[in-house]
């Protein structure tokens, strides 16, 4: 008798066998390192030219409102349509707003020129749309590229492919921008986009997902906030991670920090960009030998609480270096605090609310940072720069206190 039995091995590249899905996780990257170097530089111009943090903070207000108007139509559409001509539009939209800065910066119209922040404001309003569009049709758009068995190593490497540009964009942007100028930085920001264009077209067109009747859109929306506030445990996980990003939006920030606190300029700027992602990198490399969803609330609290407490002291430093570390322990709390909720919302909803709850937890969480970017700049108008970094910590450490204290179930909870 043969008692061989085949075991299939684990194969970590299995999803990059796919030429489509390889080629669509390399354009990822090139959109994701355009992105964050856009996102440096546009910082540093806006403060460069007013001087004013409440003007930092109205960058994320400006690509907020879009993004969040488009997001739910975004996801309605992405299932009953196209995905990969939904996918290019996007692309090619936002690709056109990165053509357009690079035009406003080489102050060669007069009319642009003296309207260069309003300028800005609006060419991010606009990308704003597109990244609306782009968030649930790449998400979607994954699953036609991998058979469904090689699906949770393509959703692995999509999520590292995203961190890597996170770590590598933001330094490159404060690099070139310091050594080459804004111009030179933006055009290569467009190439960077434009070999993503090219990849994405190689990828042969998809079917249409079935359609299957739905809800209409304000009771999709109406059930996935209903569901939330029901299931405590998931409110709970969802508000600790919303006023975390809310009142720690230090990043915000950086650009007064980087120029006026710890006086390194744009490439100084975008290391101090980069360092939560290397955090962030780092702690999901350790999470995936030592899981740490056991004592998941227990975790969420301490990954919640460490997030503030970093948040306190970068504010209070003046070291450049000590900053850096900072910025980096802070990259890896929120990590933990990312993956207990996502975690938590998996498990605890049925796979009939899946779609809903998370289209509600993506209009929330997915756009937090830039309404905690304006909050910060409203609050260092109101405050100054430091006062409001040092107080939106220690109301994110007091949230985690009142969470701790009054919601037993969330801080004992176990998966």
């Amino acid at each position: 008798m043969n008692n061989n039995i085949s075991v299939k091995k684990h194969d970590p590249y299995e999803a990059l066998r796919f030429p489509e899905f390889r080629n669509f996780n390399i354009a990822r990257l090139c959109i994701t390192i355009a992105s964050q170097m856009q996102a440096v530089i546009v910082g540093w111009q806006i403060y460069e030219i007013t001087k004013d943090p409440l003007s930092l903070g109205l960058i994320g207000l400006a690509e907020a409102i879009p993004s969040i108007c488009t997001l739910i139509f975004a996801g309605h559409i992405t299932d009953t349509n196209d995905r990969k001509k939904i996918v290019m539009t996007s692309v090619i939209l936002m690709t056109i707003c990165s053509i357009l800065l690079l035009i406003v910066s080489t102050d060669g119209i007069e009319v642009l020129y003296s309207n260069k922040v309003l300028a800005i404001y609006s060419i991010i309003f606009l990308s704003g749309i597109g990244r609306g569009f782009s968030s649930p049709s790449f998400f979607a758009f994954v699953a036609q590229l991998v058979p469904k068995e090689s699906l949770p190593n393509a959703i692995t490497w999509n999520t590292s492919t995203w961190q890597t540009g996170a770590v590598t964009g933001p330094a490159l942007g404060g690099l070139m921008y310091g050594f080459i100028g804004a111009v030179q930085t933006y055009s290569i920001i467009v190439l960077f986009w434009i070999i993503a264009i090219i990849l994405i077209s190689t990828i042969k067109k998809k079917p249409i997902p079935e359609f299957v009747a739905l809800l209409s859109l304000k009771e999709k929306l109406t059930s996935g906030l209903k569901f939330i506030l029901e299931k405590k445990i998931i409110l709970g996980a969802i508000s600790l991670d919303l006023f975390a990003v809310l009142f720690g939006g230090a990043v915000a920030l950086l650009p007064i920090f980087a120029g006026e606190i710890l006086f390194v300029g744009p490439e100084g700027l975008g290391m101090l960009r980069a360092a939560p992602s290397v955090g962030a990198v780092t702690m999901a490399l350790l999470m995936t030998r030592r899981p740490i969803t056991g004592n998941a609330g227990r975790n969420l609290l301490i990954g919640v609480f460490g997030f503030g407490i970093c948040i306190v002291i970068f504010g209070l430093s003046k070291s450049f270096y000590l900053s850096l570390v900072i910025l980096c322990f802070s990259g890896a709390f929120d990590s933990m605090s990312v993956v207990i909720r996502s975690t938590v919302i998996q498990l605890l909803t049925p796979d009939n609310m899946k779609g809903k709850v998370s289209a509600v937890n993506s209009m929330f969480i997915g756009s937090s940072n830039e309404i905690g970017a304006f909050e910060s700049g409203v609050a260092a108008k109101l405050m100054g720069t430091v006062p409001s970094v040092i107080f939106g910590g220690l109301m994110t450490l007091i949230i985690v206190t009142c969470v701790t204290i009054f919601s037993p179930r969330l801080r004992n909870l176990k998966l």
